[in-house]
């Protein structure tokens, strides 16, 4: 039952987190809390001192699969707002990560537009490192405000402590589970200065005849992402499922060698980035199912739900790539989605 403790706070109990995960998987969890203010935050931070049930903390959902009722507790935040301060965003870490972008372009801020249409919320934005078309949230971010659950009491870290890399921070690793976020500040660029040079964005500009303004630019990312990526509303999925590997510049050669036309992207004079989706095509996986699972017909780095899966026949589906992935390239490639 809810609480009516607070007008905003929520605590429910065996609650449904279908409409809490993009996969559309129906697991429940035995207590849900989602926090609409700071000082809510600070209010669930003493719950779950007091509670001896563990805890997760999750976004939009748009980065996570379930395999089965979680046994704890789920924490969400809902707390809204863009605020502007020159060029900067301060952003409730509940809000929409593709309303920020909207909100940037939309008022002139420079430097999202290549991460339009990324799905989740602020928040998960600042713990995931979200990334597209070579570029970083990374490079956007500021400051985080968060409440520490240990003490309730409200910290502002600042980018340079996150120590973010690809698709990582310490929001995932010593920090995973500590700080319930309230919000992330953006620093956004005065001049347009576009990133055209990753994936196709230039050559569907030039088809297209565009010499892109920021607004432009983001309507050709989104017609970009939905032409490949399935709406979660109509087809389960998590977008990206696999993180893109980085080798070795002597690995890299010797497949290079094998496959003449592997795409690749320098990462630094020792390291290359070899997509996933490309291998997995490679090994036959795009389009095929197993079970109610399968993979996109249009982009084989991102699993479905063709109705009614489970998220074990989910598991079962990126494991069998996996070993095909391993056994055709010798490269393991990992989830860059939270599997529960």
């Amino acid at each position: 039952m809810e609480t009516d403790k607070n007008d905003n706070m929520r605590d429910l109990e065996n609650y449904s987190l279908l409409a809490h995960n993009t996969f559309g998987v129906d697991a429940h969890c035995r207590r849900f809390l989602e926090y609409a203010t700071i000082e809510e935050a600070q209010q669930v931070a003493q719950m779950l001192r007091e509670s001896d049930l563990p805890y997760i903390i999750i976004g939009g959902g748009s980065n996570l699969l379930l395999t089965r009722d979680y046994e704890g507790i789920v924490v969400h935040s809902a707390i809204k707002g863009i605020k502007r301060h020159e060029y900067m965003l301060c952003c409730g870490s509940g809000e929409t990560w593709d309303d920020v972008v909207a909100y940037a372009v939309d008022h002139q801020l420079y430097g999202a537009e290549n991460l339009s249409l990324i799905p989740g919320d602020v928040g998960a934005s600042a713990v995931q490192n979200i990334g597209a078309y070579g570029v970083e949230v990374q490079e956007l971010i500021t400051e985080i405000e968060a409440v520490e659950i240990a003490t309730g009491e409200v910290h502002h870290i600042m980018q340079a402590e996150c120590n973010y890399g690809y698709r990582q921070s310490r929001f995932k690793h010593e920090w995973k589970n500590k700080y319930l976020i309230t919000q992330v500040t953006y620093q956004f660029q005065s001049v347009f200065k576009p990133h055209l040079d990753y994936g196709n964005i230039r050559m569907e500009l030039e088809r297209q005849g565009i010499k892109p303004t920021s607004k432009e630019l983001r309507k050709v990312i989104i017609s970009i992402r939905e032409a490949k990526l399935p709406d979660p509303k109509v087809t389960g999925n998590a977008g990206s499922f696999f993180m893109n590997p980085i080798v070795s510049r002597e690995k890299y050669e010797q497949l290079a060698l094998l496959y003449k036309d592997m795409p690749h992207y320098t990462v630094d004079a020792e390291h290359e980035k070899i997509p996933a989706g490309w291998m997995i095509d490679q090994c036959g996986w795009k389009g095929r199912s197993k079970g109610r699972a399968g993979v996109h017909d249009k982009q084989a780095l991102v699993l479905v739900n063709r109705g009614g899966a489970t998220g074990q026949e989910i598991v079962a589906l990126y494991k069998a790539i996996q070993q095909d992935v391993k056994k055709k390239f010798g490269i393991e490639i990992y989830p860059e989605v939270n599997v529960l």
